[in-house]
C-alpha cells in the first residue's frame, strides 16, 4: 500500500482523538505536596508527564516543517527573553480554534488555528512571546500559591484544574469551580494580573527579537472585534479576555517603543499556505480556489507563498504534473527553500522517482545534516523504495536528538516491519506507548520484545533496562495519583 510522509503525519495528529480532548478531565492528579514548596525539578517532572498525556489525547502534529517552523521562531524570542529557568519546547496542535497555551517544564502549545487569523510573522510572535513570559514568570506556580493561601489543597485538585484550563477551557474552569479555593473574583483578579505582566514583558520580548510593538495590539484588537457579539468564544478568549482596556494598553505600550515596518516574511506565509490546505476544515479545492484568487487580483502578502499553497492544493487533487511546474519555478529562484524541496520530494515519490528523490535530498543533507526536514524526507523515501535498512539510522539519531517527536519512531517502527524484525518493532512500539503516558501498555510491549529477542544478548539488555525504567514511571504516575 502506497504510504507517503503527509498520511504518516496526519495519522500521528488524528490518532488520539477518538474522544474529544477538551471534553475529557482525566489527567493525572498530580501530587499533595505544598504548593508553596514546588521546586523547579518538580515543573519539569509535571511538564512532562502533562506533555505525554497531551501526546496520547490531543491532535498533536508532527508535521517536520511546521514544526521547525515554530521552533525556530520560538526559540528565537526565548533567546531574548529574560529569567528562563527551563528548554523551551514548542509543538502544534491540529485544531482550528484559536488557541494557545503554556505550561510547566517551558512546553508552549499552539493550534493551527492561529496561523488562519494572523497575518503577520510579528502577530504570531506576540501570542508566543505572551506565553513565553508566562513561563518565564512562573505563573502556574504562583496561581498555586495564591491559592493555597485561601485553603487548604492539594497539588492533584489545583494543578489538575488549571492545567486543564489552559488546554481546554470550558471543562477546566468547571473544574476551578469545583475546587472552591478562591471566591470567583479572586481567581479573575489573580488571572488578570498574570495577563497584564505577561503582556508588558512579552512586548518587551518580542520587540527585543525585531518584531513589530504594535502586532499585539493589532492581534488582539481584530479578535475582539470579530467576536464581540458572539454567544460562543474562541478558546483564546476564554483564557484571555480581552476587554478594551486590555487592547489600549497594549497600544499605549507599543507607542513607547519606536515604529518599525516588517517586511511580510516568506516563512510565516509558507506556513500559513500550509496549514491552510493540509491542516484545517478547508477543502483542498475551497483552498486553490482562494489561492487563485488571490494570484489574479493581486492580494496576496507575498506572491511565492500564494504559488506554494496553489502548489500544494494542485497536489492534493492529485495533479501533479501542474503542482511540480509551480514547485519548479519556485525552485529555481530559491533552491534551499525547505518548503518547495518538501513539496519536490512529495512529487518524485508520488512519481516513484525515488533514486531523484534520494540524490536531492542527500545534497541538500551534506549541507544541513540536522535538518529535521530534509531527514524525515529522506527515511521516508528510503522506506517507499524498500530500504529500510539505510532509514533506520536517520530515524535513530532524529529519536536522540528530539526525545518528544514520535513521527521518527513511527517511521522506526514501520522501518523494522518492512524488515521483519518484530523483536525491534516491539520495542519501538514500547517507545511510543510510554511517549503517550501508557506506561503499561509500554511495558507489555517489550515483554513481547523480549520473547522475540532470543539470542540477541544487547537488545535484550537494553530491553530489560528499558523495562526497569518504565516500571518506575509507571509508579511514579500512581503515586501523583495518590
Amino acid at each position: 500500500m502506497k504510504r507517503s510522509l503527509l498520511s504518516v503525519a496526519v495519522a500521528l495528529s488524528l490518532s488520539a482523538t477518538s474522544q474529544s480532548f477538551a471534553a475529557r478531565n482525566d489527567l493525572p492528579d498530580l501530587g499533595t505536596a505544598a504548593v508553596n514548596t514546588l521546586s523547579m525539578d518538580r515543573e519539569m517532572q509535571y511538564g512532562d508527564i502533562y506533555m505525554r498525556v497531551i501526546r496520547g489525547q490531543a491532535p498533536v502534529l508532527y508535521d517536520p516543517l511546521l514544526a521547525q517552523y515554530i521552533s525556530e521562531l520560538g526559540n528565537n524570542l526565548v533567546a531574548h527573553a529574560s529569567d528562563v529557568h527551563t528548554p523551551f519546547y514548542f509543538f502544534m496542535l491540529q485544531n482550528d480554534e484559536i488557541n494557545a497555551f503554556a505550561f510547566f517544564g517551558g512546553h508552549v502549545a499552539v493550534h493551527t488555528g492561529l496561523f488562519l487569523y494572523a497575518d503577520s510573522e510579528s502577530e504570531m510572535a506576540s501570542v508566543l512571546a505572551h506565553e513565553i513570559s508566562h513561563v518565564t514568570q512562573r505563573h502556574l506556580a504562583r496561581s498555586m500559591e495564591a491559592q493555597s493561601r485561601s485553603a487548604p489543597l492539594t497539588l492533584a485538585g489545583v494543578l489538575g484544574a488549571i492545567l486543564l484550563t489552559v488546554a481546554a477551557p470550558q471543562a477546566g474552569m468547571a473544574a476551578l469551580m469545583g475546587t472552591q479555593a478562591l471566591s470567583t473574583q479572586s481567581r479573575i483578579n489573580f488571572t488578570r494580573q498574570n495577563e497584564q505582566e505577561a503582556d508588558r514583558i512579552g512586548m518587551r520580548v518580542m520587540v527585543a527579537s525585531g518584531y513589530d510593538p504594535e502586532a499585539a495590539a493589532s492581534f488582539f484588537g481584530k479578535l475582539a472585534a470579530k467576536y464581540r457579539y458572539a454567544t460562543k468564544m474562541p478558546p483564546m478568549l476564554l483564557t484571555h479576555p480581552i476587554p478594551e482596556s486590555r487592547v489600549s494598553e497594549a497600544r499605549d505600550r507599543a507607542n513607547q517603543y519606536p515604529h518599525m515596518h516588517i517586511a511580510p516574511n516568506l516563512n510565516f506565509q509558507l506556513a500559513k499556505a500550509r496549514i491552510q490546505v493540509r491542516f484545517s476544515s478547508y477543502s483542498a479545492q475551497t483552498a486553490l480556489a482562494m489561492f487563485e484568487d488571490q494570484l489574479k487580483n493581486n492580494s496576496y502578502a507575498i506572491k511565492e507563498a500564494a504559488l506554494y499553497g496553489q502548489a500544494l492544493a494542485l497536489f492534493q487533487l492529485n495533479k501533479h504534473d501542474k503542482a511540480e511546474k509551480i514547485i519548479d519555478e519556485l525552485r529555481k529562484k530559491d533552491p534551499d527553500n525547505l518548503f518547495y524541496l518538501d513539496t519536490k520530494t512529495d512529487l518524485l515519490t508520488a512519481k516513484k522517482d525515488y533514486q531523484q528523490a534520494i540524490d536531492l535530498l542527500s545534497s541538500q543533507r551534506k549541507y544541513r545534516p540536522t535538518s529535521l526536514v530534509i531527514n524525515t524526507n529522506l527515511a521516508n523515501v528510503y522506506l517507499e523504495n524498500k530500504q529500510a535498512d539505510k532509514a533506520i539510522p536517520i530515524l535513530e539519531q532524529m529519536m536522540y536528538d528530539d526525545k518528544n517527536n514520535l513521527l521518527p519512531i513511527q517511521m522506526l517502527n514501520d522501518a523494522y516491519k518492512q524488515l521483519g524484525d518484530k523483536a525491534q518493532q516491539f520495542y519501538t512500539n514500547a517507545q511510543l506507548h510510554a511517549l503517550r503516558a501508557d506506561y503499561r501498555g509500554a511495558i507489555d510491549q517489550l515483554n513481547f520484545s523480549y520473547r522475540e529477542a532470543t539470542g540477541r544478548p544487547l537488545l535484550i539488555a537494553r530491553i530489560e533496562a528499558q523495562l526497569r525504567q518504565f516500571r518506575d514511571a509507571e509508579e511514579q504516575m500512581k503515586r501523583f495519583q495518590n
